[in-house]
């Protein structure tokens, strides 16, 4: 018997197995949404897409975290027939229409109340030791961002107006908990937050709950808006995902979303500055996009601005081009952009 069989054998821990075939360091199962730069900003690939472990969904309030969240949901319930939601609410801000129009059967949706940071630790610790690998579950939580700890009800009810300082510590000590559940059974988990301004002559948006949420984290976008407006009236509003933290995407990497009040998420926003950017697509008179053949540089039949929101303006450039593994490198960890982003994308949502 070889040193490593006798190590394996010896272990109390029956998921032990050589790190090669480990089914932890495995690449990770991920299901794409319909928004390609979606998946971009969770994976660096618009065939990547939610995957098992944290992602944390921060911003102001009325900043689409709570869409963002029931989109990827969605897009895990419809890959896997059998999958359920386990919906842990402390808002109560989305009613069952919500659901609905990002093609969410509210009968696979399992909805638990909750009040404070300690019946939630409880409650999902239980529910995720239950559950085994081949459970497909996702996990929301709308949202950790104004949850009180039992501490802070406890003195409301007792009419103590002391500081609470036990909310980031529980908080820390629920994503320390759940982490390896979350791994090592597979388990997405969709949290929502809010952020606060940081004090100082440049002040940065920070997320809320202490530390123990960026060192469970897989990922975390601080999410930020700007109003689309056509004339003075307002047709929706440019969303852009600001990526704090990835284990797969470049941190600071910025990613435009448009939302418009008639159609929802626009499923092709985002990929246009990009494909402009680095010549997929040209612009040759203003208000006009085209296509490019980039392999004989020949500009293909002009388009306005609308119909590049549409799937078949897309499709040939996915088909026909290597814009896909452009995006890669693009925002995927490990290679080297080809475009400084920012300043586009700050152009595109101004």
């Amino acid at each position: 018997m070889s040193i490593m069989d006798k190590l394996k054998k010896n272990s109390k821990i029956k998921t032990t197995e050589v790190l090669s075939k480990s089914k932890f360091f495995t690449e990770k199962d991920m299901t794409p949404t319909d928004v390609p730069m979606v998946n971009v900003a969770l994976s660096g690939s618009v065939d990547g897409g939610v995957s098992p472990g944290l992602t944390v969904l921060a911003g102001p309030s009325k900043h689409f975290k709570t869409s963002f969240a029931l989109l990827m949901a969605g897009a895990y319930l419809k890959a896997r027939p059998d999958a359920v939601m386990l919906f842990y609410d402390s808002e109560f801000g989305s009613p069952q229409s919500y659901f609905e129009q990002f093609g969410i059967d509210t009968n696979r949706v399992l909805h638990t109340p909750i009040t404070n940071v300690e019946e939630l630790k409880f409650d999902m610790i239980g529910q995720l030791e239950a559950m085994d690998r081949s459970d497909d579950v996702i996990i929301v939580i709308d949202s950790i961002g104004n949850m009180a700890s039992k501490k802070e009800l406890e003195d409301a009810q007792n009419e103590k107006s002391v500081a609470d300082m036990s909310r980031a510590k529980a908080l820390k000590g629920l994503f320390r908990m759940t982490t390896p559940y979350l791994t090592m059974k597979s388990i997405p988990l969709l949290a929502i937050n809010h952020t606060y301004k940081e004090i100082g002559l440049f002040p940065k948006d920070v997320v809320g709950g202490g530390t123990g949420i960026y060192y469970s984290a897989d990922n975390i976008w601080i999410l930020g808006r700007q109003q689309d407006k056509k004339g003075t009236e307002i047709q929706g509003y440019h969303f852009v995902i600001n990526v704090e933290k990835s284990r797969y995407v470049k941190e600071k990497s910025k990613i435009p979303i448009t939302v418009s009040w008639d159609g929802g998420v626009r499923a092709y926003s985002g990929l246009l500055d990009v494909a402009l950017a680095g010549s997929y697509v040209t612009k040759p008179s203003n208000g006009w996009y085209a296509r490019v053949d980039t392999t004989t540089g020949e500009i293909g039949a002009k388009v306005r601005y609308d119909a590049t929101l549409e799937k078949e303006f897309w499709d040939p450039i996915f088909a026909e081009t290597d814009f896909k593994e452009f995006l890669n490198k693009q925002y995927s960890i490990g290679h080297q952009s080809l475009v400084d982003m920012d300043d586009i994308v700050e152009d595109a949502v101004d």
